[in-house]
C-alpha cells in the first residue's frame, strides 16, 4: 500500500469521526422532539425499563457520516486508482445502505406502532436474502467476482460453483442479522465492530494486494463507531437501532469479500456469531424441552443476568474479539 493510500485512510477515518459526532449532537434533540424513543419489552432484563424512551435510529449519524466520506474518497479514486477497485467500493457499499434502508423502515414501523417489533421475521429475511443475491450478482458483473472460495488457514481456493453463491447468501445474511443481535447493551455492537474494523483495515494492508475499498470502508467504519461511542457507551444517550446495526452488518460482511476472504468473517466476528447461536440454540432447544439452555437469548442478556453488568461485557466480548483477530490474522492469504 503507498503512502498516499495510507493518507487515504487516515482522511477517511478522521472526517467520518468527525462528522458522527457533529450529527449526533444535531441529531438526539431532534429525534427526542419527534418521540422516536426505544420501546423495552417486558421479557427483557428489568432494569432495561429505565432506558425506554431513549432515542433509537441513532445509526443514521454514522450512516451520513460515512456515506460523506464514501462518496468523497470513492469519486477521488475513480479518477486516480484502477477503476475495478472503484466499482467493488461502490458495490459493496451499496449493499450496506440497502441493509440500512431496512433498518430504518423497520426501526419506523417499530415507532409508530409502539412496539419492539417491526418487519415480521420472513418479510426481513426475504429482503435480506434479494439484497445478497443482487450484491453477488453485480460483484460478479463489475467487481471481479469468481466461484473460487478461499479457506483460511489451508491456504486453497476450491471452486465451488453454484454452491459458492449459496454458502455466500448464508454467510451475508447470516452475519447481518448477527451484528444486529449483538446490538442490545450499550456500546456492545459499536465496540466490538471498531475492533473488526481495525482488523480489516490491517488485512487490506498486508495480503499479497492491496485492497483500497477495503482499508478506506474499514477506516469509515472505524470512524464512524467510535464517534458514535461518544454517545453510545453506558450509559446511552442514542441507540443505533436496526438502522445503524443492519448497516453495520453489510459493511463487515462486505469487507470480508472485499480482501476475497468471506469465510473469514466468521472468526474475527466470533462475538457476532456467539450471539446468533445462542438466540438459535435457546429458541430450539425451548421448543424441543420447554426449559432454557441461557439465562437469556442472546448471551449477552445471560451475562447480564448472572449480574455482569454492561460495561463489563462490553470489556470482555471487545477482548474477546482482539483475541479472534490476532487469530484471524493467520487465516489471511497473505504471500
Amino acid at each position: 500500500m503507498e503512502t498516499k493510500h495510507v493518507l487515504y485512510f487516515i482522511a477517511a477515518m478522521a472526517m467520518t469521526f468527525i462528522l458522527t459526532v457533529m450529527t449526533l449532537k444535531m441529531l438526539i434533540p431532534k429525534l427526542k422532539s419527534l418521540k422516536m424513543g426505544q420501546k423495552i419489552l417486558d421479557i427483557g432484563p428489568r432494569w432495561h425499563k429505565g432506558k425506554e424512551g431513549t432515542p433509537t435510529m441513532g445509526g443514521l449519524s454514522f450512516l451520513l457520516a460515512m456515506t460523506v466520506s464514501i462518496i468523497a474518497l470513492a469519486v477521488y479514486s475513480y479518477f486516480t486508482e484502477n477503476k475495478i477497485w472503484a466499482a467493488k467500493f461502490f458495490i459493496t457499499y451499496a449493499m450496506a445502505l440497502l441493509y440500512a434502508l431496512i433498518g430504518i423502515w423497520d426501526d419506523s414501523l417499530k415507532i409508530r406502532k409502539k412496539e419492539n417489533e417491526g418487519f415480521t421475521a420472513s418479510q426481513k429475511f426475504l429482503l435480506q436474502v434479494a439484497i445478497a443475491v443482487v450484491y453477488l450478482v453485480c460483484m460478479r458483473l463489475w467487481g471481479g467476482l469468481t466461484t473460487k472460495m478461499y479457506i483460511p488457514y489451508f491456504d486453497i481456493y476450491p471452486d465451488l460453483g453454484v454452491g459458492y453463491y449459496v454458502i455466500s447468501v448464508l454467510l451475508i445474511v447470516g452475519i447481518v442479522n448477527s451484528v444486529n443481535l449483538t446490538d442490545g447493551i450499550d456500546g456492545l455492537a459499536a465496540s466490538v465492530t471498531t475492533v473488526v474494523g481495525a482488523f480489516f483495515a490491517l488485512a487490506a494492508f498486508v495480503i499479497i494486494t492491496p485492497d483500497l475499498p477495503a482499508a478506506l470502508i474499514s477506516a469509515v467504519v472505524i470512524g464512524g463507531c467510535i464517534g458514535f461511542l461518544t454517545y453510545n457507551f453506558y450509559p446511552a444517550r442514542i441507540f443505533m437501532g436496526d438502522t445503524g446495526s443492519l448497516f453495520l452488518g453489510g459493511l463487515v460482511i462486505g469487507l470480508a469479500f472485499l480482501i476475497n476472504n468471506p469465510l473469514i468473517s466468521l472468526i474475527v466476528g466470533i462475538v457476532y456469531v456467539c450471539e446468533a447461536a445462542s438466540d438459535i440454540i435457546q429458541v430450539g432447544f425451548y421448543k424441543l424441552t420447554h426449559k432454557r439452555v441461557f439465562k437469556m437469548a442472546p448471551i449477552h442478556h445471560h451475562f447480564e443476568q448472572c449480574g455482569w453488568s454492561e460495561i463489563k461485557i462490553v470489556i470482555v466480548f471487545s477482548l474477546i474479539t482482539v483475541l479472534a483477530a490476532a487469530a484471524a490474522y493467520f487465516g489471511l492469504d497473505i504471500k
